[in-house]
């Protein structure tokens, strides 16, 4: 998409403090944390949010999940525990039209997320 600003971030026109990069995977610290770890995990395949996922891209997800669980253990989140959201639509909380997963991490988040 060429208005995404995730897309942007994937093609190098926007940097971003990478923290993990595949050929299908971007991983980066969020400019915006809303925790000491903020890293933002995106597939570079421009999927709007999970309801517009194609018959396939359930491969992709699972293939973060996996990252995020790589990414966790790299930096020393894996034992303490972290938080995976994921923000479908406008009243979900979605600001970015990219499907995105927040990895959040760094301090006890709590049992609410709101």
């Amino acid at each position: 998409m060429e208005d995404c600003v995730f897309c942007k971030i994937i093609k190098g026109e926007i940097p971003s403090n990478k923290v993990y990069e595949d050929e299908e995977i971007l991983a980066f610290k969020d400019i915006n944390p809303a925790a000491p770890i903020h890293i933002l995990v995106i597939p570079k395949k421009h999927i709007a949010s999970l309801v517009d996922m194609k018959e396939g891209d359930e491969i992709l997800i699972s293939k973060i999940y996996t990252v995020i669980n790589k990414i966790a253990q790299d930096i020393g989140i894996d034992k303490k525990g972290f938080r995976v959201i994921v923000n479908c639509g406008e009243d979900g909380g979605q600001e970015v039209a990219h499907l995105h997963f927040h990895l959040l991490a760094g301090k006890k988040l709590g049992e609410k997320i709101v």
